[in-house]
């Protein structure tokens, strides 16, 4: 480690992929100093971290971690980098059940909330889900209802190691980027939202050197996912777009219209009102505007019109709520 960090300090060097790898394994052997560790982050911090460094921790994280077999299933996960700092509903994971609702698999890896008032963990386990991994529990949960959760401190193991540090440390690291790179299964498809379209410039490099069929979006005015507030960016391994919201058929929303609320039960509430279908006409909009850019990842050949009016039917007939009812019995 000495000498790694001597080559950071020295001249800002990028390290490679298997470099790094190695570092990260290590770490998960307790072989360095916290001190070190921080000096390591920081450094990469500063210099900017490359598509390699971060695949590299990718890979220790998934080497050291729990891995789920969900592949015959080729599930979708549908996550956001969070810390946009904006503060909306859980709007993704609402898109989860909506998309697994309209009969397609979904396997949604995610965490507590970093900024927002209520992550995708807080609003599950405020339904009454309890977080496991057992590998038979989670694909009776797929074959039942076509959605598991994949809570991501129970698979990723390594994450523990370097979380004292980046406490003490206080201010983002890459690790903060790594969530929606380690879902333990692996999935066939990702929609991925980010805050900025420098983290789509780098996930889309490093996306493009794992197996995953993704989009990434982001909305203009600093959203991690499709608000409708703005226009917005789609970016896939094949095209690259710039959508207004007159586009998808949907109405224009303002930031007041999907904010996630003062606390966690407030989250909660807004989040079962879609699926109800009480909720406003702009939190319904939102949701099916995630859902449907999802289901076009997994089905292209399908125009933005009829994978919007599967995610519409998904919602409307109770599809989805039922799924939502089901995964809770199943998960609770």
């Amino acid at each position: 480690m000495k000498e790694v960090l001597k080559r950071l300090i020295a001249g800002g060097e990028n390290l490679k992929r298997e470099e790094v790898k190695d570092i990260m394994v290590n770490i998960t052997h307790e072989a360095y100093p916290t001190e070190q560790i921080a000096a390591l982050l920081i450094g990469l911090q500063m210099k900017g971290i490359t598509d390699d460094e971060l695949l590299g921790f990718r890979d220790g994280l998934l080497e050291t971690g729990t891995p789920v077999d969900l592949s015959p299933y080729q599930p979708i996960d549908i996550v956001g980098t969070g810390g946009d700092g904006k503060n909306t509903f859980n709007i993704s994971t609402c898109a989860c059940f909506v998309v697994a609702g309209a009969g397609y698999k979904v396997a949604k890896h995610g965490n507590y909330a970093a900024t927002s008032v209520s992550g995708a963990s807080s609003v599950l386990e405020n339904h009454g889900v309890k977080f496991q991994k057992d590998p038979d529990k989670l694909r009776q949960s797929m074959e039942e209802t076509g959605m598991v959760y994949l809570h991501a401190p129970l698979f990723a193991n390594g994450m523990k190691y370097v979380g004292p540090v980046r406490k003490a440390l206080g201010v983002p690291t890459c690790f903060n980027l790594l969530g929606p790179l380690i879902n333990p299964c692996r999935p066939t498809y990702q929609l991925l939202g980010v805050a900025n379209l420098s983290q789509m410039r780098l996930y889309n490099s490093v996306l493009q050197k794992i197996d995953v069929e993704y989009g990434i979006v982001n909305s203009t005015d600093g959203y991690d996912e499709i608000s409708l507030t703005g226009a917005f960016k789609v970016l896939t391994r094949h095209s690259e777009r710039v959508w207004n919201v007159q586009e998808t058929g949907l109405e224009q929303t303002k930031a007041e219209d999907i904010y996630g609320g003062k606390t966690a039960e407030e989250a909660k509430k807004l989040f079962d009102n879609v699926l109800e279908g009480t909720s406003t006409k702009a939190q319904k909009d939102v949701v099916l505007a995630n859902a449907a850019f999802a289901i076009q990842l997994i089905a292209p050949e399908k125009a933005l019109e009829e994978c919007l009016a599967e995610a519409r039917e998904s919602l409307e007939s109770g599809k989805a709520l039922q799924t939502l009812k089901r995964f809770i019995e199943i998960n609770s």
